[in-house]
């Protein structure tokens, strides 16, 4: 919205009023996107300290908190800093996601790329907030079945990549009310491209792309899903991730700086580094409560749709890879879930017990059962976090 008084000037001197154009010339600035990015990150900052108590206060209305131990506690014993979840109130994605809208609203000049990631992220927080009521009102940590969040994330996902597929060739992507570019959504699906290479590897390949986004963002989803399980390691690791989103999506709509990094130039990205932006402010407004010990979690209504909202960016912007590398701790997370599920079935199957890989996973529990406390797991992580954010700019050299 903001963006469009960038053009008050322009208006008014077309319209036969010069001295208004000279006195709204200042209104320029708003069309730089470093400026409405900074804007939107601070934006979302303040809106999330300034509503977070009274959400918190809303959810405790409600009841809408956790009055169970989570799992973690429950099976593997996992009492080290003798502080209870029991009480804390949940789906605090709510402030997140909304938070992240209202400032993308404000801020973003709205096309088709920043109105598909910002649609997604609304379905996949509805899908977390069902699965958060259903878990409240069970009072239990088993939610919605895994099959059923599995049929919406996928469905979701082919969704996205049969219109990127589909969406016709040349699709123009308006920008300040006049044609800035066109975008040929289907090469961001068809063309595969990975990091340290200035080409695509593969090109024509319709299915496999298709294929490549559905597990990009359902991983990328169930990723940060599963590291959601200490006061804010989730989010703040949610934070590092988007930082280097925000930078790749700037250059990706910027067309001198893409070819000068032999990056892939995708009109309408650059609006994707304001959604970032508000990605990070909202998140570390939402850090400011969720830090140990947590005043609200976000719940799978928070961790589904950022999880999903940043493995859409990375497909907007033809880097899904890169988005592997950048969400290294996210990565390890999952990992370490489907390694002890896989050997645990497969030790059992062979010699009738089940052993494990990890002491318990996702990894960071494997952690607190070494006896760390939850601030050194946290702290450690987001020092991975980075180093592996730090890797994944360091592609855009290496090419």
């Amino acid at each position: 919205m903001f963006y469009y008084l960038s053009q008050l000037s322009d208006w008014m001197a077309l319209h036969g009023h010069p001295a208004w154009a000279d006195a709204l010339s200042g209104l320029r600035v708003f069309q730089y996107i470093t400026f409405r990015a900074a804007g939107a990150a601070v934006t979302a900052l303040l809106l999330s300290l300034w509503l977070g108590p009274r959400v918190i206060e809303w959810l405790r209305s409600l009841r809408v908190r956790q009055e169970y131990e989570d799992r973690a506690r429950e099976m593997g014993g996992i009492t080290a800093d003798g502080i209870s979840k029991r009480g804390v109130p949940t789906m605090g994605g709510l402030l997140i996601v909304g938070v992240i809208d209202i400032t993308a609203l404000l801020w973003a000049q709205w096309n088709p790329l920043v109105t598909l990631t910002l649609g997604a992220m609304l379905v996949l927080c509805l899908l977390g907030f069902y699965d958060d009521y259903s878990k409240i009102t069970k009072q239990q940590s088993g939610g919605v079945r895994a099959t059923v969040k599995l049929v919406v994330q996928f469905g979701l996902a082919l969704f996205v990549g049969i219109f990127l597929w589909y969406l016709p060739v040349n699709s123009e992507v308006f920008l300040g009310g006049s044609q800035q570019g066109k975008v040929e959504t289907h090469n961001l699906i068809s063309s595969i491209m990975v990091p340290f290479a200035k080409h695509p590897v593969l090109t024509g390949v319709g299915v496999l792309g298709v294929l490549l986004t559905i597990l990009t963002i359902v991983g990328s989803s169930n990723a940060v899903n599963l590291t959601d399980g200490l006061d804010g390691l989730a989010i703040g690791s949610t934070a590092i991730v988007a930082t280097v989103l925000l930078v790749f999506t700037y250059l990706a709509g910027h067309r001198e700086q893409a070819a000068y990094l032999n990056m892939p130039h995708v009109p309408g990205a650059g609006d994707l580094s304001v959604v970032c932006a508000a990605m990070i402010g909202a998140s570390f407004g939402f850090l400011w409560f969720n830090c140990h010990p947590a005043q609200v979690f976000m719940g799978d209504t928070g961790s589904l749709a950022l999880g999903g909202a940043l493995g859409i960016i990375a497909v907007l912007i033809h880097q899904p890879f890169v988005l592997l590398i950048a969400g290294g701790v996210f990565v390890l997370e999952a990992l370490s879930v489907l390694l002890q599920r896989g050997w645990f079935k497969y030790t059992r199957l062979r010699t009738g017990e089940g052993r494990r890989i990890f002491l318990m996973s996702p990894l960071h529990h494997h952690f607190q059962k070494l006896h760390w406390h939850e601030n050194q797991v946290v702290i450690r992580f987001y020092i991975m976090g980075v180093f592996f954010a730090v890797l994944a700019l360091a592609t855009l050299k290496l090419r």
